[in-house]
């Protein structure tokens, strides 16, 4: 909507505001009497009493001007001490108090541009202000931003600082610090309370008593210090020390103190004689508005502020002339827009309804357009929104949020206005403001002060968490009384929600404001301004991710993700309900082309083919014939250019932009932060980089034969046109794919701004999602503790006082602690974890899953999209499933089943994409897949994709292990297993349980649920072709001696580290390498049993010609494995019985049931055939050993054939003790393998014979020499040449190249070369 006055022909410089003859001809208009009586009414000074019409002096305009500055006169006294503030009793220095960035710090800081911001980015930074003060009593405050370390106070010229020793840590330096609640002057003592972002510290100090003290947010905290160090070159300045990252902004009195103490004078006076100017002027401005004139009746008409009407009036239109004359220069100044129009502006939100209150502020600010020039307009409008944004970020939290309410009401007011919304967009929002904060609610503290007591009386937490990967234990049967606990803790949660709804959704309003496309009366719409703007947005937090006093704090992003949100699904639904062609917000997605058209920017942010460079090369004939686009030659050689100097360093980004104020050990300048110069508000540079690839605007329909160039164009260079596209123009959406509908999805803007959204997630908002999860956490640990401590108190005996009293102290430390956290954790559910929040996210994930979905039907051009993608379509899958129970549960959502097959196929299909280059995203991937099927829900979804999508899966799983990420693949063939193999069971690791049954924190794993369908998919592969089989099982061996023989070498290492007698630590680093190798050698072994039991042809049938050899290999790494572990007081047991931290995992039990069930699989399930030719097999290897077969079930020495087992040793490792994970049956297939070895061996012993050295394989000297390689006739076994040849085709002792290998047998050769003889 056009603002009121913009169509007016009158502009303030068309009124002749000196007195001359024609203006008694303008006077005419209206009668004399009648303006007398309208210029006294508006003009009466607020202090005075009215005058009697009889006894004043007729107003006219030609006396108007000396009648104002009669009204406007200040004391002469009053205007002298204001000129003379320097020179103010008990204070020196300049009387515009600031930051010294020229000599008064110590350290790297960053200082604002105004010098009253601060930001630490060293150690422990210190600066001090300008001016100081050695008696009276003053006040200043500090508006806290972060809640990190730091010192405020007070420091005399002579103190000295550096990065360990800051204010309040030397003689006659005083400090508060709220983040340790302590006060500080050399030595500290308790002191205040904690302060939290958004915070306001006061600090006083009286030099005429010699006493120091803190207010927090208007609370004092008490006298601080006493005795103060006074006299001649005693005076203190204000100051801070402050950690790296921390931030602040000082306010030493150029604005109005947000918490005034009586009696106490801030550093900086206010501008009195202007203030009282200031009010004057309102005061008349406020007549105009609620005064009409009447020129037919001859009489002045009251009316309300709302109802009043800018009517052309020359009478009205020249008294305003008159007003804002005076008015205009003093609405530049920050202190009186905040003390004087501020005030106002939010008296008249407070007074009236919204329709009534944004009509008042419309017709103000239609006002100060036309009366006030452009450059003060604009002026105002900047320091009143920096004003208002600061109030809002810097109010306490209330019960009813009013505060907050009243702020964001006058902020919907001001931007409903079109020019100054325009205005505000393009050089304030996000310019010079951090407007982010207006979308925030900050979480409370302090639970009391923001009276949660009185929201929620009953407190209630869950006793135990059930959130999917943990086992719940929750009990079943409530009792009643914690029932109505429940329900009223309930009540009081959806109280405290309903109210914070009503700040969301004001704050939705702001963004429906910014996101309006039909205000472009007077210019480009507020839309495509916002985008722009939002754009760079995402550009400076992209790129400075990890630098973190550049970026939007996660936090901010959370709340204007879902408040984007919401506003974005607003405007797409209400453009499909004028557009039925298009399609419901429900089912959005980005088209492919916007990714390879180049008219969105993503900066250096990856794409899943790798850089965008090198892919507009390699697929540009792909872009031709699908897109029928052609990359501008120019561009192509630029992108040649760039990838020849990709290794040298480039420029600085920062050096490009203008130089902030610098506080620093030296007189070296910094580049200012380009998101947060000042740490309430924002910034008042930034980084313009931004470029987008635009389409030369064709004006006549494209064949299917011609091809669009493009060219490149900067952010600022796009229209409307280039966005949303016109009659021959697809705008964003140029470059259409065979494959994409012709319909459009919605306006192209919405689009781009969908597409901000899901890159604002990826940027910092999963992140947030699970770190405020950690409040939940915390809740969880105090109630078990409690817990702990009343079954203690149940349990200690009555005589033991001393006991029961500390006992009973710990129940009431946990209580208070837990009805705190209770509340806390309200408040976190209603602003973060809501069930709407939760639809959000649900949203957002299947956008990206379409969006995923669309891309891969392209094809090549898949490529081009960016990574981000995929990563918050898995990023955002677990945190619906992780961070939002267990109040809400993702099965609860619309669509849940199809979601979760959707989403299973683009990991089935894709984490093993050749299009996708990036390692990251590839491992995300494959973790992704693995946590799939790891639980029930997700692994049914598996199984519900296609089954040719299924089977190109585990084909893509059994590729050979080498060149590639093995690791994860062989973790998620493992859980496919968990559950069908021997002893393979257990939610918990049972050695642990049985060492520590009570510790209710050990590792949990998640419940077994094995595929049975995969299973089989698995199965059909191995069996397909002759060389699948060979050569994954081959991989997988290969992995399990890296993996054994990598533990090994680990545990010697932490073996002689425990031994040596002086003290040491272990690396932790090296204690998870070792448990790594372990728990990787035990997966692997797993697999081989899963391998086994499914198709144990690939060992067992010798008529396949690879089946010998890998049983060969089985048996021998199966031996190494047993012995190790088996050994008596060996190596492995020596470091499972320190049970050093980090080695938790590592026991007998894991790796030994894992190769007993590879054991049982060969020896007693299989064919008698095979049975036979696998105990051969074992038994010739030369590592084998009977004695640890036994020591599976307690023995230390085999039995005697036919005789009975005797019961296993109660100091001994023994299967039969963990009957709770191993079956009868499975116990009784050991025996029976123990058994069938013992019969087999004692006869392969017994059937021997001798055989000569000269006779053994010269590799292995385990087995006779059965095998001549030619042409240069060398020997061994064919167990060693064979395992050799897989690998290396060279002779093993004279690196000839071997052509064949033929079978030798030394009788044969003796008498072929008698007979030759």
């Amino acid at each position: 909507m056009a603002s009121k006055g913009a169509g007016m022909a009158f502009s303030r410089k068309s009124y002749g505001l000196t007195s001359d003859a024609e203006k008694s001809r303008v006077t005419g208009i209206v009668h004399e009497k009648l303006l007398d009586d309208y210029l006294h009414r508006i003009f009466s000074s607020t202090d005075r009493a009215p005058t009697a019409a009889t006894s004043r002096k007729l107003l006219n305009f030609q006396n108007l001007p000396e009648h104002l500055d009669q009204l406007l006169h200040v004391d002469e006294e009053a205007e002298e001490e204001e000129e003379s503030q320097g020179q103010v009793e008990g204070r020196l220095g300049p009387s515009t108090v600031v930051l010294d960035h020229t000599g008064g710090f110590e350290g790297l800081l960053l200082v604002d541009d105004d010098l009253l911001g601060v930001i630490g980015h060293s150690n422990f930074g210190t600066i001090r202000s300008t001016t100081c003060v050695y008696k009276g009593k003053w006040v200043y405050e500090v508006l806290i931003s972060s809640q990190g370390l730091m010192q405020i106070g007070w420091c005399t010229i002579n103190c000295r600082f550096n990065q360990e020793e800051g204010v309040g840590d030397t003689h006659n330096s005083y400090a508060y610090d709220g983040n340790r609640v302590r006060k500080w002057n050399v030595t500290t003592t308790n002191y205040g309370k904690a302060w939290a972002a958004g915070d306001i510290v006061s600090c006083l100090i009286d030099l005429d008593e010699g006493t120091l003290s803190f207010c927090l947010n208007g609370v004092s905290l008490g006298t601080a210090f006493e005795n103060l160090s006074r006299g001649l070159g005693m005076a203190y300045f204000p100051a801070i020390s402050l950690s790296f990252k921390e931030s602040v902004a000082f306010n030493f009195g150029s604005r109005p103190l947000r918490y005034p103490v009586v009696g106490y004078r801030p550093l900086q006076d206010p501008p009195s004689a202007d203030l009282v100017r200031a009010q004057e002027l309102l005061g008349c401005f406020q007549a105009v508005l609620s005064v009409e004139l009447d020129p037919v009746q001859g009489r002045l008409v009251e009316k309300e502020s709302s109802e009043w009407q800018l009517q052309g009036q020359p009478t009205v239109l020249l008294t305003l002339a008159h007003i804002f004359h005076r008015f205009a220069p003093l609405l530049r100044k920050v202190y009186l827009v905040e003390a004087v129009l501020m005030s106002f502006l939010l008296g008249v939100v407070e007074a009236d309804t919204p329709a009534q209150a944004q009509s008042v502020v419309h017709q103000v600010l239609d006002l100060l357009w036309l009366f006030m020039e452009d450059y003060e307009v604009q002026d105002c409008l900047k320091q009143l929104m920096m004003s208002l944004l600061r109030l809002y970020r810097f109010s306490p939290i209330v019960p009813d949020l009013a505060l907050q309410i009243r702020y964001l009401r006058l902020t919907i007011a001001i931007l409903s206005h079109e020019k100054s919304r325009k205005f505000l967009l393009s050089h304030v929002l996000f310019d010079v403001l951090r407007s982010v904060v207006f979308f925030y609610i900050k979480s409370p503290l302090r639970v009391e002060e923001a009276g949660l007591q009185e929201l929620i009386p009953t407190t209630w937490w869950p006793r135990r968490s059930s959130r999917e990967g943990k086992e719940s234990k929750e009990v079943k049967d409530e009792t009643s009384e914690e029932r109505l606990r429940r329900r009223a803790y309930e009540r009081g949660c959806q109280r405290l929600k309903k109210r914070i709804e009503v700040v969301e959704e004001l704050q939705v309003q702001i963004l429906k404001l910014l996101l309006n496309n039909q205000d472009d009366n007077g210019g480009e719409a507020s839309r495509y301004i916002f985008l722009t703007k939002f754009r760079k947005f995402l550009q400076e937090n992209a790129s400075s991710r990890g630098n973190m006093p550049m970026l939007c704090p996660p936090e901010y992003m959370v709340c204007f993700l879902h408040r984007l949100i919401s506003a974005l699904r607003y405007y797409w639904d209400e453009y499909k309900a004028s557009n039925p062609r298009a399609t419901f917000s429900e089912e959005a997605y980005i088209p492919p082309q916007v990714f390879y058209n180049g008219k969105v920017d993503y900066f250096d942010l990856q794409r899943l083919g790798g850089l965008l460079s090198h892919l507009r090369k390699t697929l540009k004939d792909d872009l031709a014939s699908k897109a029928n686009i052609l990359i501008d030659p120019l561009e192509l050689q630029a992108a040649t250019m760039d990838d020849l100097d990709e290794d040298e360093e480039p420029a600085p980004a920062a050096a490009q932009r203008p130089m902030q104020a610098l506080a620093m050990g030296g007189a070296l300048p910094l580049p200012r932060p380009s998101w947060l110069s000042s740490p309430t508000l924002g910034r008042a540079n930034r980084f313009l980089s931004t470029a987008a690839v635009s389409l030369m605007t064709p004006r006549r329909p494209l064949s299917t034969s011609e091809k669009v160039k493009v060219r490149t164009l900067s952010a600022e260079q796009r229209t409307r046109e280039d966005i949303e596209g016109s009659q021959w123009n697809e705008g964003l959406l140029v470059g259409r794919p065979p494959e994409e509908p012709e319909q459009p999805l919605t306006e192209n803007s919405l689009l781009e701004v969908l597409d901000g959204a899901i890159m604002m997630y990826n940027l910092s908002v999963h992140q947030q999602l699970g770190k405020m999860v950690g409040v939940s956490d915390d809740v969880n640990e105090y109630a078990m503790a409690l817990r702990d401590t009343e079954d203690k108190l149940r349990r200690c005996p009555k005589r033991r006082k001393d006991i029961l009293a500390e006992l009973t102290k710990s129940q009431k430390v946990f209580s208070e602690k837990l009805d705190h956290l209770s509340r806390r954790l309200a408040w976190v559910h209603a602003t973060v974890y809501s069930q709407e929040k939760m639809q959000d996210i649900y949203w957002l994930l299947r956008v990206c899953l379409r969006t995923i979905e669309h891309g891969d039907r392209t094809g090549p051009l898949f490529a081009f999209m960016p990574e981000f993608y995929l990563s918050v379509a898995i990023n955002s899958y677990s945190a619906l499933k992780n961070y939002f129970g267990p109040v809400h549960s993702m099965e609860e959502l619309p669509g849940y089943e199809e979601t979760l097959t959707r989403l299973a196929a683009i990991l089935a299909k894709h984490f093993a994409d050749t299009r996708i280059v990036g390692t990251d995203i590839r491992d995300s991937l494959m973790q992704a897949l693995a946590s799939y099927v790891c639980y029930p829900n997700s692994l049914r979804a598996v199984e519900r994709i296609p089954e040719e999508q299924r089977i190109a899966m585990v084909r893509s799983l059994l590729a050979p292990y080498e060149q590639r990420p093995w690791a994860q693949t062989n973790w998620i063939l493992v859980r496919l297993w968990r559950g069908c193999g021997f002893g393979y069971r257990y939610t918990r690791l049972p050695h642990l349980l049985k060492t520590k049954p009570e510790d209710a924190n050990l590792p949990s794993l998640q419940k077994p649920c094995p595929s049975t369908l995969l299973q089989q998919h698995m199965a059909d592969l191995l069996r397909e072709g002759p060389d699948v089989a060979p050569s994954f099982l081959n991989s997988v061996l290969n992995q399990l001696n890296w993996a054994f023989s990598e533990f090994i070498g680990m545990i010697q290492e932490i073996q002689q580290a425990a031994e040596r007698l002086e003290r040491n630590f272990v690396d932790s680093r090296q204690l998870k390498v070792c448990a790594t190798c372990f728990d990787l050698s035990v997966s692997l072994l797993r697999v081989l049993e899963m391998t086994i039991t499914l198709v144990p042809e690939i060992f067992l049938d010798w008529a396949q010609p690879t089946s010998e050899m890998l049983l060969r290999r089985l048996a021998q790494l199966l031996n190494q494995v047993l012995n190790r572990v088996t050994a008596e007081r060996n190596l492995f047991d020596r470091v499972v019985t320190l049970r050093l931290p980090g080695l938790e995992s590592v026991d007998h039990y894991p790796i030994l049931v894992a190769v007993t069930g590879i054991l049982v699989r060969l020896l007693v399930h299989g064919p008698a055939s095979g049975t036979e030719r696998a105990t051969s097999v074992l038994l010739a290897d030369p590592c084998f050993q009977l004695r640890s077969i036994c020591y599976l079930l307690g023995q230390p020495e085999p039995p005697t054939p036919g005789t009975a087992l005797p019961a296993p040793d109660q100091k001994r490792f023994s299967l039969q003790s963990y009957t709770d994970y191993i079956s009868v049956e499975e116990l009784a297939q050991v025996e029976q393998m123990l058994a069938h070895l013992t019969s087999a061996s004692a006869q392969a012993a017994a059937a021997s014979l001798p055989t000569s050295e000269e006779d053994l394989c010269p590799i292995c000297y385990a087995h006779p020499i059965s095998a001549v390689f030619q042409p240069c006739g060398h020997k061994s076994c064919k167990a060693c040449i064979n395992q050799h040849l897989m690998n290396n085709k060279d002779c093993f002792f004279c690196k000839a190249t071997i052509v064949s290998v033929e079978d030798w047998d030394k009788a044969a050769s003796a008498s072929a070369t008698s007979s030759a003889a």
